[in-house]
């Protein structure tokens, strides 16, 4: 395992992508690709250095760019005009051959092929209300959509051709205004964790290989509870209310923990996984970038970045179970709220 990374920042305020470079515990900005308006999600495609990004303007889409490893810029290749809503979460599935989209705004989901590393027009297109994420499983036989506004996750198989196919049932439940939100599947392949706005909560689901289909089992909090914070609902404003407002979640430690951010407090905390998959709340909490939209772990596990959309710089942890060390903080821009580790030459 490579021990020099780059570090990708999306920056929705300021319209564009940072590119740090991580060499052991020294972290410094290399590049900084703008004309990015509103980007706030991208995947990457490390085989052919390509970095996909949703942007916004009239009418939104999403870019293609190359990837210079060795100087961190981007240089755009292609786009794909979109009339209906922006993504607000891309990932990439069969090794980069095919795109899954979430809008939020536009309350719909998408899937498209590649090809010679060009996204072409969606061959399928789900709606759900207010979908804030989605992941393919590993092999790309599946996919699985979270929509915030209707409490549930919407799984489906997907076909020769990528279409989307629902599953039976095609839909499973969270919590009546719990506000599932992000979402990861772990290592083996056999449990999905949920996490959840509204609620804080990370839901522990069990997924069948085979089928695809999952199964809620049970929940932890992820929040810190000692800070007061009341359950959120529906278009209120967590900081005004001193609601709960849960975020992003990331594997580490070897599938046994699952990193967590809240934005009303501003802390990172790790929830435990067991054996068994079952989950258990944060033993403590770690104050980090004003209002922490997104973050994310190095694959070796070492390190963990996290951004904050009321900053203009992010924090380079070294991880330790499931203890943060705070090594360095760097500039990077306004509204930072994605972050994705490459491989670095």
């Amino acid at each position: 395992m490579t021990d020099s990374w780059l570090v990708l920042v999306a920056n929705a305020g300021d319209g564009s992508i940072s590119t740090f470079r991580l060499d052991g515990d020294a972290f410094v900005r290399i590049a900084v690709t703008e004309g990015l308006p509103g980007c706030s999600t991208f995947a990457i495609d490390p085989e052919r250095n390509l970095v996909h990004a949703a942007v916004k303007g009239d009418p939104v889409g999403i870019l293609t760019l190359s990837l210079d490893r060795t100087t961190g810029r981007l240089t755009p290749l292609s786009r794909l005009d979109l009339t209906d809503g922006g993504m607000n979460y891309l990932a990439l599935t069969r090794g980069g051959t095919g795109l899954l989209g979430a809008s939020y705004g536009g309350g719909y989901g998408i899937s498209c092929p590649i090809v010679d590393g060009v996204v072409k027009a969606p061959v399928s297109r789900i709606a759900f209300p207010n979908l804030h994420s989605v992941i393919p499983s590993a092999d790309g036989r599946f996919a699985y959509f979270v929509s915030l506004g209707a409490d549930l996750v919407a799984q489906y198989a997907l076909d020769d051709e990528l279409a989307l196919v629902p599953l039976e049932p095609g839909t499973v439940a969270c919590p009546p205004g719990s506000g599932p939100r992000h979402l990861v599947l772990n290592e083996a392949q056999d449990a999905v964790y949920v996490l959840t706005e509204f609620s804080g909560e990370v839901l522990s689901f069990a997924r069948d290989t085979a089928a695809g289909a999952l199964t809620l089992r049970e929940a932890t909090t992820a929040y810190d509870p000692t800070k007061g914070l009341g359950h959120s609902v529906f278009g209120a404003d967590p900081m005004a209310n001193h609601f709960i407002w849960g975020a992003d979640l990331h594997l580490a430690d070897d599938g046994r923990r699952l990193w967590c951010t809240e934005r009303t407090e501003s802390t990172l905390g790790a929830v435990a996984i067991a054996a068994d998959g079952s989950v258990s709340a944060p033993d403590r909490f770690f104050v980090t970038e004003p209002q922490p939209r997104g973050f994310a772990v190095s694959p070796d596990g070492a390190h963990l970045v996290a951004a904050g959309e009321r900053s203009t710089t992010v924090s380079l942890y070294r991880v330790e179970g499931d203890r943060l060390e705070l090594r360095q903080r760097a500039e990077t821009g306004g509204g930072a709220n994605w972050v994705r580790f490459v491989a670095a030459c």
